[in-house]
């Protein structure tokens, strides 16, 4: 079997009818048996009160927009467990199973409820049997046993998912969309975790979310592929790297370790006229994904790099937690972060608590219900 992984996609309204895809693209989902690309956002009208209450922007696309490149590359499935699937609430969601089903589209990662988000997709060639599991960091998008949404990241209920699905199964494939966007690299918890899942039974891992292209690493046979950065997403961006992603194709037999292979892909930056890359500028990431692989496959380095991406982060995350940043007059809070009001805010005292409410697992459980119940009263 042959299966083809791609990254984001969304392709908001002003690009409908537009020639996005290049026909070497085309060739490639084509020559594929299965063709899965991770649907970004959820397809819905949009009506503002629909919106969820949420961090970060509100997406979405249009059936007269996403369907044309959809069946241009004749995507059998799509995985919706991301952070933007619910953006538009249970009936955004509703909307896009409706729309998906109407069109013969499979999808994974999302349902109803959580145990529904939970279930895997089978694919099926010549008596092979593949499991696709999805699932997503924990952020806005996440199903609850109630109500509708994205399958979360939770180490013990992935990996019993992939227990179940191994168990009638050939191989099972996860693909997870999490990481810390335009970071080349995983974070020591995130291969320790990817790991684990190898460990208990699936047989590749495939990340997005990034933004940008990752590397990748052979774990006692397993592939893992931590990001194939974009595919196709018609939002503009500061970091030139969101305009270069991977299409993995994945072969599959039965009684043999999964082997793949990278095609990678550019967007114009005004267009977005998607094409695969070839020849010198080929050679070249693949050289780049080549040394992000010495570095993941070296655990010093990997935590070495990690060390230098906290530092980067650390004054926009402290920025975070400071009271300052839920001012919403801008000038106001300008002028609070021109005199540094957060050193006072922000003192050691404070910090210890903030950390302890974090860290402990017990405080953590109280915390996120307290906070996600105020939000929402």
């Amino acid at each position: 079997m042959n299966i083809l992984i791609s990254g984001d996609f969304v392709i908001a309204d002003e690009y409908a009818n537009n020639e996005l895809i290049d026909q070497h693209v085309v060739d490639l989902f084509q020559q594929a048996d299965f063709r899965i690309v991770n649907l970004e956002a959820p397809l819905t009208a949009n009506e503002p009160k629909n919106k969820i209450l949420k961090t970060g922007p509100h997406l979405r696309m249009s059936e007269n927009t996403i369907l044309s490149y959809l069946k241009q590359l004749k995507v059998n499935a799509v995985t919706l467990a991301n952070n933007h699937i619910l953006d538009y609430g249970a009936k955004g969601l509703n909307d896009t199973f409706e729309l998906l089903d109407k069109n013969k589209i499979n999808y994974v990662g999302a349902g109803s409820s959580l145990s529904e988000a939970a279930k895997h997709l089978t694919l099926e060639k010549d008596g092979l049997r593949i499991a696709i599991l999805n699932f997503c960091e924990n952020e806005w998008s996440i199903a609850k046993p109630d109500s509708s949404g994205a399958n979360p990241l939770n180490i013990i209920d992935n990996t019993n998912q992939i227990r179940i699905a191994k168990a009638t199964h050939d191989k099972v494939v996860c693909i997870i969309h999490g990481g810390h966007e335009y970071y080349h690299l995983p974070s020591p918890r995130m291969q320790k975790q990817y790991r684990f899942y190898a460990d208990n039974g699936a047989d590749a891992i495939v990340g997005h979310h990034t933004h940008c292209i990752g590397g990748y690493e052979i774990y006692n046979d397993v592939p893992i592929i931590y990001s194939l950065g974009n595919f196709l997403f018609t939002m503009t961006s500061k970091s030139e790297c969101s305009y270069t992603g991977l299409v993995l194709q994945l072969q599959l037999k039965v009684h043999s370790p999964i082997s793949f292979e990278l095609f990678p892909v550019k967007q114009s930056t005004k267009s977005f006229f998607t094409t695969l890359i070839e020849k010198e500028e080929k050679h070249n990431i693949e050289q780049d994904i080549l040394a992000l692989n010495k570095i993941i496959a070296d655990e010093s380095t990997l935590k070495l790099k990690w060390e230098e991406f906290i530092l980067l982060r650390s004054r926009s995350y402290l920025n975070y937690l400071s009271p300052v940043f839920g001012i919403k007059n801008r000038y106001i809070q300008f002028i609070l972060n021109y005199f540094r009001f957060n050193r006072f805010l922000l003192t050691k005292n404070s910090l210890k608590f903030f950390l302890n409410l974090m860290r402990c697992e017990s405080h953590a459980d109280l915390t996120k219900e307290i906070l996600s119940r105020k939000l929402n009263s």
